[in-house]
């Protein structure tokens, strides 16, 4: 299997911590789209394995017409998909507009919600508010969506730990059966980094952003929520399987300005795994001839890469590491050697109760989640 990622990079205003590609140039909509269907049909079918997942992002994809939507699935072919997923903004999307996307065959919503407080909508620079959130999930709840995400930031500027709480509370009330939730970052180049160098806020500190996030984790579980990776939580029968796919190296080709994607190639009986990216430019994207194969940049992945990768996306996952794999992966790649430094390093990590083993795998504990980022570096390879 495979999966298909649609980029749409429009968006009618830049949100203060967003450094992804996006653009304002809406009149471009119509020939984008164009583009899109051009590179769907050269591209759908590279991975030589069936496409099973559908995840149109953005940018906000719901500035797009219904009609577009249709033309995008179309070109695909959706009648034996797992999941068609779809990112919508909650001040684009009116009950009419979800309705027709409910009939074009999107099948998962992707909501993002961030909060369910005003002034902290307004903090980020987010254009919908607290009550068109809630009326745009009964809305979708309405017109027959049985699977909808919702995203939430916590560790936002002037913060509590009751306005958390509430947000928490008011996503689990609203019946949604997955919710995505990270700490806010603040990347170098975005306003709301800008503010923070100008002193005109001030991060919410470490300890209460841990805070926040292990209240998360707790009262979701105990609403039933499965904590199956990092920031990703879903009730029993509702995992993304788009972005579990990620995490578990599946291919899949991503169409669009700024795209990336990730596939095998055979090549003189060696097997090479490949990730390439689209120009991340509007203008650069839509010059493209998209009949060579010079418009997109390739980088072949070392078996180092792929172990490194390896324990980055899975240590992420309740899933967790194999050792076994790791002991197999090291011995291909002629680094058997490590392997007793490797265990080693996973043995004091346990010993410290950063990790833990479970089902012959190692998993990081509430606590090792803390720092997942440094456990991960100190088990990547060189």
């Amino acid at each position: 299997m495979a999966g298909l990622y649609i980029h749409i990079p429009f968006c009618k205003t830049r949100c203060l911590y967003c450094d992804f590609f996006s653009t304002t140039q809406f009149e471009r909509i119509d020939s984008y789209v164009d583009k899109l269907i051009e590179e769907i049909h050269l591209r759908k079918n590279s991975t030589h394995q069936a496409i099973q997942t559908i995840y149109i992002g953005g940018g906000t994809p719901s500035l797009l017409k219904p009609t577009h939507i249709e033309r995008i699935l179309e070109a695909i072919g959706i009648e034996h998909m797992d999941e068609i997923t779809m990112e919508i903004n909650p001040g684009d999307a009116n009950k009419t507009y979800l309705q027709a996307l409910y009939q074009a065959g999107i099948q998962r919503l992707s909501i993002g919600i961030q909060s369910f407080q005003d002034e902290l909508l307004k903090t980020i620079g987010r254009r919908h508010n607290a009550q068109q959130a809630i009326q745009t999930i009964h809305s979708a709840q309405e017109v027959g969506f049985k699977n909808i995400s919702i995203d939430l930031i916590y560790a936002l500027p002037t913060q509590t730990m009751e306005q958390w709480k509430a947000d928490v509370e008011m996503a689990v009330q609203l019946g949604i059966q997955h919710i995505s939730s990270y700490g806010l970052i603040y990347e170098e180049g975005t306003p709301l980094t800008h503010l923070l160098e100008q002193g005109a806020i001030e991060p919410i500190d470490e300890d209460m952003e841990n805070e926040m996030y292990d209240y998360l984790c707790e009262r979701l579980q105990q609403a039933g929520f499965e904590h199956y990776e990092v920031s990703n939580f879903a009730l029993p029968g509702y995992k993304a399987i788009h972005n579990s796919n990620y995490w578990n190296g599946t291919p899949y080709i991503g169409i669009g300005a700024g795209a990336h994607s990730y596939y095998k190639r055979i090549a003189d009986d060696d097997t090479q795994y490949i990730r390439s990216s689209n120009p991340d430019d509007l203008d650069a994207y839509m010059a493209c001839n998209l009949q060579q194969d010079t418009w997109r940049e390739e980088e072949i992945l070392t078996p180092i890469d792929r172990y490194n990768e390896y324990i980055m996306l899975a240590l992420r996952t309740n899933q967790g590491i194999s050792l076994d794999h790791i002991a197999q992966q090291l011995n291909l790649i002629g680094q058997s050697h490590h392997y007793p430094h490797t265990r080693n390093q996973i043995q004091k990590y346990i010993d410290n109760h950063l990790l833990q083993t479970h089902n012959n795998r190692i998993i990081a504990t509430q606590k090792g989640l803390h720092i997942l980022n440094q456990i991960i570096e100190a088990l990547m390879m060189d």
